[in-house]
């Protein structure tokens, strides 16, 4: 009998986290890791938000509060969002989790029955694909084409819509690829699911970029859109736009009162509250006339990072890499590098009870990690169902320019060195 439900033993991880354990073996033996694996600003908190939380604490602010999110802070979510939207949204639609995770899972099983559909972008954050296998869920990947600059339209998305679905996801600015779409492709988007898609689906509209854009870029929500409020829950948070990981102070504004009172159902039951001096700091953060110059600093340092390592990248023989538009990674093409390594020969070789584990740029991913000190992560970190022939790496470039600059280098090194890849593979020790 096993000890683990069934259920249990289906659900994924998010790999930044996962390699965490490698990172630190390698800079156990002494080497240097350029860390590009972790979506995380590396800017300070702000100190207007870090001085609020302090003062927070000192007011004894460290009981239960509203499991729905304290009203002050629901209160500034409800204005900022709607104003910056075009929409009248109420702090009786808000809900506060802890962190932006949350409500991708409440989401699925607030709305989905065993069997339901669930589209979501492939590339994407990881935990879209995860929770449909741990409910029992269909998931149905809309892979994301390079060319189109890893956004889609409304002709894409059309095949996929079936009478079984029941949550459109969404994610712009895009984790891993930071493509960013036009409001055309929004428009012919919304007039799919408004023509298709059955009445009672959701869209999940995943926002939390939505403040890291380049090269005079705008973020434009689908739920701005006519008809598209009724059915969107619109998702962000504190973690990306105030370098804040940490806090995990996440929120969402939901379609009504009723799905919110759901929402907030799930957090009494998950984590009975979201921490009180937390959320009154992220209330400061969206309400300080002093956040919109913190983040446009970060933004800018991001968009000089970016610059470099492109370039750096489309240098190296066997790697391409687009432009991104948003958030703060860089996702290139590895095809020709991981042909160029022997990756696809190697792969191919692989014992059986290894091979489905990994693939060819996921043994690229760990010989830059174990031979040459630079973190990164694979496409399969990103959507694993329908991810075979696609070779990519995510890089973050949340990370300072110097060690960005020696990253690359390496990098460079590592696209040289197929002798030392292929023994690599060889010991066997690290794929996957």
């Amino acid at each position: 009998m096993a000890i683990l439900s069934r259920r249990v033993q289906q659900i994924g991880t998010e790999n930044a986290f996962k390699i965490g354990p490698y990172i630190n073996e390698v800079a156990a033996t002494g080497r240097k890791v350029i860390r590009c694996n972790l979506g995380e600003p590396d800017f300070p908190l702000p100190a207007h938000i870090r001085e609020e939380v302090k003062r927070q604490l000192d007011n004894d602010m460290t009981h239960y509060v509203d499991p729905q999110g304290i009203l002050p802070l629901r209160e500034a979510i409800a204005a900022d969002m709607g104003a910056r939207r075009g929409l009248d949204v109420t702090p009786d639609r808000v809900v506060v989790f802890p962190g932006g995770k949350p409500p991708i899972g409440f989401s699925q099983e607030a709305y989905c029955d065993p069997g339901d559909e669930v589209i979501y972008p492939s590339p994407g954050f990881p935990i879209y694909e995860s929770f449909t296998r741990y409910l029992g869920l269909t998931p149905v990947p809309l892979h994301l084409d390079e060319q189109k600059g890893f956004a889609f339209s409304g002709d894409d998305l059309a095949p996929l819509i079936t009478p079984r679905t029941k949550l459109i996801i969404l994610n712009f600015p895009s984790n891993p690829t930071g493509g960013v779409a036009t409001r055309g492709q929004l428009e012919s988007i919304a007039e799919v699911i408004l023509s298709r898609a059955p009445a009672d689906a959701r869209v999940y509209s995943d926002e939390i970029y939505e403040n890291i854009l380049f090269d005079g870029s705008r973020h434009f929500s689908i739920a701005s859109l006519p008809g598209m409020a009724a059915r969107t829950i619109i998702a962000s948070g504190a973690s990306k736009s105030y370098s804040w990981t940490g806090g995990r102070i996440g929120w969402a504004v939901l379609p009504t009162a009723a799905e919110a009172q759901v929402f907030k159902t799930l957090n009494i039951n998950y984590f009975s509250c979201t921490a009180g001096y937390n959320q009154m700091g992220a209330k400061v953060a969206i309400e300080s006339p002093e956040s919109p110059g913190t983040i446009e600093h970060m933004v800018r340092a991001f968009q000089e990072r970016r610059d470099h390592v492109v370039g750096a990248l489309n240098s190296i023989e066997g790697i391409r890499c687009q432009v991104p538009k948003g958030a703060f990674y860089v996702f290139p093409n590895i095809a020709g590098l991981c042909e160029r390594l022997g990756a696809l020969d190697l792969h191919e070789r692989l014992p059986a009870d290894v091979k489905p584990g990994t693939s060819p740029s996921t043994l690229v991913q760990m010989f830059l990690l174990f031979r040459y000190g630079v973190a990164t992560l694979d496409r399969r970190a990103f959507g694993v169902i329908g991810s075979e022939g696609r070779h990519f790496l995510r890089i973050s470039v949340a990370t300072a320019l110097d060690d960005l600059k020696e990253g690359m280098e390496s990098i460079r090194a590592a696209s040289r060195d197929p002798d030392g890849f292929a023994a690599f593979v060889r010991e066997g020790r690290r794929l996957s």
